[in-house]
């Protein structure tokens, strides 16, 4: 009878070279045996090769880079495991002056049978999908404001003032097409009116398709316990929930904050303990969101405002803004886990985003919801403004969708009410 030492043995731990347009394998075994000698596979051959050498007992391991999520879901069902490692991490426990593919398929393979593998965690396919249109989106906003600003510098050059009301909106276009400039600058000119033109478009795609997807599992029953947060929108909570993943995967808020880099450098030696800047080592969109939404946070909300104006007699502001930062990403940490109403949360502001978010769904992604009742059936979610029967946006007062209304409806948050 096999034991489990015996089977250890038989494991190979395979270490992958992903390129461009090929491979490069090589393997141990537990004892550090070369098993299978490194060698060159054409991605084109190589799911045949995987399907006819791999074993149900192998480990994989492969550095996370541009193509290493469609090669985990291709040999995933082939392998034992397949270890995506974090290369950075890599670098930093296997330094050497040796730098060949082969050498680096081997130095995967020998940790990974030791046991040093520093993995990454591996996002599902819906959590990729929506990363993706999250970074497209950004891609989107940096073209359309780096044309933006050409047209404005255009404006600075031949000391112009830009146009009444929205300087890019669609009305202002024709006095754009129409300025009395040098003949090179109205062709560029009009080939940026069309850039903004297509990228608005494709602009309005991507939020249309973002609008959905916030109505959909696993993001739509996750959305009210961000939006219920200051600073956070429609956009900002589904690039903190694209970013983040499967909250359950960090057993404590400091995790995450680690995960953001928004953490406090450290260096403890000796005698000496002294804490510095952010390590900024994480995911960089969840910073950047948390930031703007602190900024936020510490202009409209009386909680934050005042935590913000105490921490600033004794740090300057963009110190201050990184803390909120910090102490924001924890309070989601809490409401996503714990699945409850934040402590701070201000009942109007709540509901007067969600009435905007209502705003941006259709009648089928409200559940045939009219934006009263949409809004009451998610404070009744989040347990919150019970006795909140109107708020005022703007001018105007906004009346809130009566609890039996919104139960004769929807008798699921019956348990909420």
């Amino acid at each position: 009878m096999k034991t489990e030492a015996d089977s250890r043995t038989d494991t190979r731990y395979l270490g992958v070279d992903l390129h461009k347009h090929y491979l490069v394998i090589g393997g141990v075994n537990a004892r550090q045996e070369v098993v299978l000698t490194p060698r060159r596979i054409e991605l084109d051959d190589w799911l045949a090769w995987a399907k006819a050498h791999l074993r149900k007992t192998d480990v994989l391991v492969v550095e996370a880079t541009g193509n290493t999520w469609t090669f985990y879901d291709e040999v995933v069902a082939l392998v034992a495991r397949v270890e995506v490692a974090n290369a950075g991490k890599i670098a930093l426990i296997a330094n050497t002056r040796v730098k060949t593919d082969k050498h680096d398929v081997m130095k995967l393979a020998k940790l990974s049978a030791a046991g040093l593998i520093p993995e990454v965690w591996v996002p599902p396919v819906h959590v990729r999908e929506l990363r993706m249109l999250m970074s497209h989106r950004r891609r989107l906003v940096k073209v359309s404001t780096l044309v933006k600003n050409r047209m404005q510098s255009l404006l600075q050059r031949h000391h112009l003032a830009p146009p009444d009301g929205e300087t890019f909106s669609q009305a202002n276009r024709a006095w754009w097409a129409n300025l009395d400039v040098s003949v090179t600058e109205r062709l560029h000119l009009k080939h940026d009116l069309a850039t903004l033109q297509q990228v608005e478009m494709q602009l309005a795609e991507v939020d249309a398709e973002l609008n959905r997807l916030s109505t959909t599992e696993p993001w739509a029953s996750q959305m009210p316990y961000l939006m219920q947060l200051p600073g956070l929108g429609l956009i900002t909570a589904l690039t903190v929930l694209a970013a983040i993943g499967d909250v359950t995967r960090f057993e404590t808020a400091k995790q995450l904050v680690g995960y953001a880099g928004l953490g406090a450098s450290v260096h403890d030696s000796g005698q000496t303990h002294r804490t510095g800047r952010i390590t900024k080592t994480g995911r960089r969109d969840l910073r950047y969101v948390l930031v703007e939404a602190a900024w936020a946070a510490v202009e409209h909300h009386p909680y934050w405002k005042a935590e913000f104006a105490r921490l600033t007699h004794r740090m300057d502001e963009n110190k201050a803004v990184v803390a909120i930062a910090r102490r924001l990403l924890v309070a989601i940490w809490h409401v996503l886990t714990e699945q409850v109403a934040d402590r701070h949360a201000d009942e109007k502001m709540v509901a007067t985003k969600l009435m905007r978010w209502s705003w941006e769904l259709t009648d089928e992604q409200r559940g045939g919801l009219t934006t009263r009742q949409f809004i009451r059936y998610h404070l009744m979610r989040l347990q919150l403004g019970k006795d909140l029967t109107h708020f005022r946006y703007g001018n105007m007062p906004r009346r809130i969708a009566s609890v039996d209304e919104v139960l004769a409806l929807q008798p699921d948050v019956r348990s909420a009410a």
